[in-house]
């Protein structure tokens, strides 16, 4: 059974997410501070945890962040600040998503679906080579001249989609469907801040994209040599 661990002060907050959660089948432990959070992220293991960033003892960021110094598990944040530099830096941080109280839990059911698919295996068995990288699919490899460079699930879910798309556009819309399971365009930040972090890692030059394209207010393509 999937192993949730929800994080948030509020009781009212966590029995609502256990009761829901449960009743689609998820196992739920619940954390209401941050020390707690951290202590069962390391012993009991969870698949995915949502984490509120107004916690009593800690900032939500800094449990973020002790938990990526050991750990890759999927991390959605669920918080009431909305501005778009606070969901930047939690994606900075690490986080896979983040969604704004107050949510619908059939949305937030569905970001659980999507984070939990992106660490999947995924049959993919393709690769693709430039001049400056290779992105081996099938064994989650990406190699920049002759290093290994680590991709999140969210930077592998989004480079998969657009190297499939063979140099059309990938409209914003099929992005978010693809990598959060959304059918509309939610926040286009967070596709700014994971694309960026991509292009960071992959091109030769990240201001001026060889690779990973933007076309202005639709989406993006990728542009590559050979695929296979």
């Amino acid at each position: 059974m999937t192993r949730i661990l929800v994080v948030d002060d509020e009781p009212v907050v966590r029995n609502t997410l256990r009761v829901s959660l449960e009743g689609h089948g998820f196992d739920i432990d619940t954390a209401y501070d941050g020390t707690r959070a951290i202590m069962l992220a390391g012993s009991n293991n969870p698949d995915l945890i949502l984490l509120d960033l107004g916690l009593p003892d800690m900032d939500g960021l800094d449990v973020l962040r002790r938990i990526r110094t050991t750990s890759r598990v999927p991390i959605v944040i669920l918080s009431v600040r909305d501005a778009e530099e606070q969901k930047i830096a939690a994606l900075d941080a690490g986080a896979d998503d983040y969604v704004t109280k107050p949510f619908g839990v059939g949305e937030l059911l569905a970001r659980v679906r999507a984070a939990l698919r992106r660490v999947s295996p995924v049959p993919v068995e393709s690769a693709v080579e430039t001049a400056h990288f290779r992105l081996d699919f099938g064994n989650r490899r990406a190699i920049v001249g002759k290093a290994d460079v680590r991709l999140t699930p969210i930077e592998w879910s989004i480079a998969e989609l657009l190297v499939q798309g063979g140099g059309r556009l990938v409209t914003q819309r099929e992005l978010f469907g693809h990598v959060w399971g959304l059918n509309e365009v939610v926040d286009t930040s967070h596709l700014r801040v994971h694309l960026g972090h991509l292009r960071a890692k992959l091109e030769p030059v990240r201001s001026r994209p060889r690779y990973f394209l933007t076309d202005p207010g639709l989406g993006y393509r990728f542009q590559a040599a050979v695929v296979r």
